[in-house]
């Protein structure tokens, strides 16, 4: 019985099905689409802000290819490639290998373009729908952070590949005819972003939280648009806006985490734990945060400062991966002997052995080596490339949990007071403000114990040399010298020296062939209904 009674009910069940079957169900439902459609309330704009903290956090930690980071150094003026690079920058010293293909410029083309994407959703969506429980300001100021992040990648992609296509509204469907706008225009989108993030942002005092989006932080990014635009005295005015906000102060005195051992100011400000503004750092602008110690998979992917910039001196017998080395290490680049023996004054702070690492004592007590332990390394022939090569100690840092040392913990301090005052010192040279060029410079020089520069001797070279001795190691030295259109003079001057274990290639200071990067091949084969033009250089 109870075999008949299942049977009766399944045959209704598929005789419903069919009797269901019409046109209407083979009927497409899309289940998914290229921008979000749930942005309705506060809390939603509040988490799509925070999808924008993650595609920055990207940029950094980008793990795929371990020689990202290194693709901003190398070939420039203040480093080499060693033995232990990977690959993807092999094209950024021999540039006769740049090519449409490049995979760094495809990176960077496709994060710049999600970024720009994502911030479109939430400007488009806050400034044409009713949004519940934000108010005029409210909505003004979650539109100024997202402008802020999309300012910062057309910034990207200016400064890299010059006029690009100009996306304002979230792209909706497949789109295959994208044009490239003229410079001037993505020029002034940038500016016309940023000017409203400054306007609306909160000072840093009064964000949310000091992880969060700030007027000075669209005020620096502001500055350095307009000296790349040649808008010096825009520039000087919001240098100076952040200056004399009060809302900051040079680190001039030991503090923090390490405050009772031995070191500087200067090294303080990049010891995890003292990198925030809460930890003390007075000059810090905008700190990127990681919480990988303390919150799981918070943090993108594996961070690799520490083994790009370190020295892999675990290699050497009698040495072991300690915290007071550094941590583990493995020198994808070398700083070159130009910034090592030849950038700095011998008084200079930001040259102490708290910053750059020069002298390596082996630190194994076991038997076989006993005979060394506690005597210095001496340096000898190639291991001086990547095994015990001078390095910054900005990166530097061991997790016990963690001593093979894969990932980095510390957060990344993208801007600070001390770019502020070389920003604005380009900004009053290229209004041939010499003194006041040459104080902006000293107020640095001054807090480093260097000798001071006069007047006379400021010009464009004495101020990139200033912000390699200040910034090395934190800012992107490409995208700075590309800005000022002296990549290639520089990097043929001060990077070709006989001891270069990877010599540049390619680079003609009388004729450059390549002044940006590529636009990526894959990007103009898959804009098949208008032409996306290729920069000069590349086939």
């Amino acid at each position: 019985m109870k075999k008949i009674f299942y049977t009766i009910i399944c045959l209704c069940l598929i005789s419903q099905t069919f009797i269901s079957c019409n046109d209407s169900f083979l009927n497409e439902k899309n289940l998914s689409s290229y921008a979000p459609s749930s942005l309705a309330d506060s809390l939603g704009f509040q988490a799509s802000l925070g999808g924008l903290f993650t595609q920055m956090s990207y940029w950094e930690t980008y793990t795929d290819n371990q020689g990202w980071l290194s693709v901003w150094q190398v070939g420039t003026d203040v480093a080499y490639a060693t033995p232990n690079q990977q690959g993807i920058e092999i094209p950024y010293y021999n540039y006769d290998l740049l090519i449409s293909t490049d995979g760094a410029a495809a990176y960077t083309w496709r994060w710049s373009y999600q970024m720009i994407n994502n911030a479109n959703n939430i400007i488009y969506t806050i400034e044409n729908s009713t949004v519940q429980g934000l108010s005029q300001a409210g909505k003004k100021k979650v539109a100024a952070e997202a402008k802020f992040f999309r300012a910062y990648a057309y910034n990207i992609l200016a400064t890299l590949y010059g006029g690009v296509p100009l996306i304002t509204e979230p792209v909706s469907s497949a789109k295959t005819d994208f044009i490239r706008a003229s410079l001037t225009d993505v020029n002034t989108l940038i500016e016309s972003d940023l000017v409203d993030a400054a306007t609306y942002l909160p000072a840093i005092d009064k964000a949310v939280n000091q992880a969060r989006a700030n007027q000075a932080m669209a005020q620096q990014l502001l500055a350095e648009v307009y000296l790349r635009i040649g808008q010096p005295a825009k520039a000087e005015t919001q240098c100076l806006n952040i200056i004399n906000s009060g809302k900051f102060s040079l680190v001039q005195s030991r503090y923090g985490v390490k405050k009772s051992l031995a070191g500087d100011p200067f090294s303080d400000m990049f010891f995890l734990g003292n990198q925030r503004r809460n930890q003390g750092n007075t000059e810090a602008i905008w700190v990127l945060q990681q919480e990988q110690t303390t919150v799981v998979g918070n943090t993108t992917g594996a961070a690799q400062h520490r083994r790009v910039w370190g020295a892999a001196y675990y290699n050497i017998a009698g040495l072991s991966i300690s915290d007071s080395l550094g941590g583990r290490a493995i020198a994808r680049l070398r700083l070159n002997n130009w910034v090592l023996y030849k950038l700095y004054d011998k008084t200079d702070m930001r040259n102490s052995r708290f910053n750059i690492r020069r002298k390596y004592i082996y630190n194994n007590p076991a038997a076989i080596y006993a005979d060394r332990y506690g005597k210095v390394v001496p340096y000898t022939g190639a291991d001086t490339i990547y095994k015990i090569c001078p390095s910054t100690t900005k990166w530097g840092q061991f997790d016990p949990k963690d001593e093979f040392g894969y990932a980095m913990l510390k957060d990344f301090i993208k801007m600070r007071l001390g770019e502020t005052y070389l920003l604005l010192a380009e900004a009053q040279f290229k209004q041939a403000k010499l003194n006041e060029a040459a104080a902006s410079i000293n107020v640095l020089r001054n807090r480093a114990h260097a000798p001071l520069i006069s007047a006379a001797k400021v010009t464009l070279n004495s101020i990139l040399d200033e912000r390699a001795r200040e910034l090395v190691g934190e800012e992107n030295r490409r995208m700075t010298l590309m800005r000022t259109g002296m990549l290639e003079k520089r990097a043929l001057r001060l990077n070709q020296d006989i001891n270069c274990p990877k010599p540049i290639v390619g680079l003609d200071s009388v004729n450059i062939k390549k002044p940006l990067l590529p636009i990526p091949q894959t990007e103009i084969d898959l804009n098949k209904d208008a032409t996306l033009e290729q920069n000069p250089g590349y086939n």
